[in-house]
């Protein structure tokens, strides 16, 4: 009995007749993982590639125009009485392929390549610290952004000085005082600077200078535009922008979370490839795995000593091997061979698992010469 008409969960294959097939109607899962298995000319690759796959790629290449079609192979219609659910589809030739751990079905297929190009150009950034989306703006673009209130809302731009910062803020305060400022705001509460102004030096303060006060209209396209710019200057890339009544909202030109004031770089497709060093993990070089010591399989029964064979890679008790071992780490990093593991201190079981450091060889060495 074939399977029902298809559902949005669903592949379903009726009829399909393609050289050794008879008849095969399957319904299969999508999003999955799925494997065709049995004997040679059973018919696996007859209903993957030459049924499932040659439908796929051919109606995607009916989608295009006809002139894109000339450059492109038209697979022959399988023999196939129906197909639900199919989207576009990809094979990968079944050859030998690269050993390279660095080689994928992404890059292989090219796909990764796509990908790098889609996340580059619609991506959002976000601060890997607090989450927050992280945007950047042109001067023109923030000013429109700011125009694009209500004719008549009262507003305040401001250039951030110092966040979360210790003590009476009296150097910065009298900075503002000389460069001609007049009002500032301090703890979200906006004081005259020509007032005496007395802050709790134990305590953290955020200060904000008020660049300007305007009423939006079309006549102050000008005046926003040179607002803007010297908050942005004063801010290093960031203002913050107060509609009357409201929150403030901060605006930065520059890609920066400005609750974390971590800053990331514009984003590019090679910041998405894993075989770059601009895209690859700083931890596993790309690779999606380390390589670490096992300490369990390295060092054996704790009570034991060097030279009774505590460490097992370097060899059976009595061995040749393990003799000449001992030597070098008693003469590399003078540890006393019959004290047991447990009781060697932990930078010296360090030394022994990892290597000595080029300052800890370098004084042992110092140390030999004086005697």
């Amino acid at each position: 009995m074939p399977p029902s008409p298809s559902q949005s969960d669903r592949l379903v294959v009726v009829g399909a007749k393609e050289h050794n097939l008879k008849d095969v109607s399957v319904s299969l899962p999508r999003g999955k993982l799925i494997v065709f298995t049995g004997p040679s000319g059973s018919g696996k690759s007859s209903l993957a590639f030459d049924t499932i796959y040659a439908e796929g790629q051919r109606r995607y290449v009916e989608s295009l125009s006809a002139y894109a079609r000339q450059f492109l192979e038209q697979l022959a219609k399988p023999d196939v009485e129906r197909i639900d659910g199919l989207s576009p589809a990809i094979a990968i030739e079944q050859r030998p392929l690269s050993k390279s751990p660095r080689s994928t079905v992404g890059t292989v297929t090219e796909i990764a390549d796509y990908l790098r190009l889609l996340f580059a150009r619609i991506g959002i950034p976000h601060c890997p610290s607090c989450g927050a989306r992280i945007q950047a703006q042109t001067v023109q673009e923030i000013v429109d952004r700011l125009l694009g209130q209500a004719e008549g809302t009262r507003m305040t731009i401001m250039a951030p000085i110092c966040r979360n910062r210790k003590g009476e803020l009296k150097l910065e305060l009298e900075r503002l005082r000389r460069e001609g400022y007049v009002r500032a705001r301090i703890d979200g509460t906006v004081v005259d600077l020509g007032d005496a102004i007395d802050l709790d030096g134990k305590k953290s303060h955020d200060l904000d200078v008020v660049i300007d006060r305007i009423v939006i209209k079309e006549s102050v396209h000008t005046r926003l535009s040179e607002s803007v710019e010297l908050a942005l200057s004063l801010g290093e890339g960031m203002l913050l922008a107060q509609v009357e009544g409201e929150e403030p909202v901060w605006l930065s030109e520059r890609f920066a979370c400005v609750t974390c004031g971590i800053s990331l770089p514009p984003i590019e497709p090679r910041m998405f490839s894993f075989n770059g060093p601009h895209g690859a993990c700083a931890t596993c070089d790309g690779l999606g795995e380390r390589q670490v010591i096992d300490v369990a399989r390295v060092i054996g029964d704790p009570a034991r000593t060097l030279r009774e064979g505590v460490v097992l890679a370097w060899g059976r008790r009595g061995s040749m091997r393990l003799a000449t071992e001992v030597k070098r780490a008693v003469d590399a990093l003078g540890v006393d061979p019959d004290t047991a593991w447990k009781k060697l201190p932990e930078a010296t079981r360090e030394a022994l698992l990892h290597g000595p450091s080029a300052t800890a060889v370098a004084k042992k060495s110092a140390r030999a010469k004086k005697g």
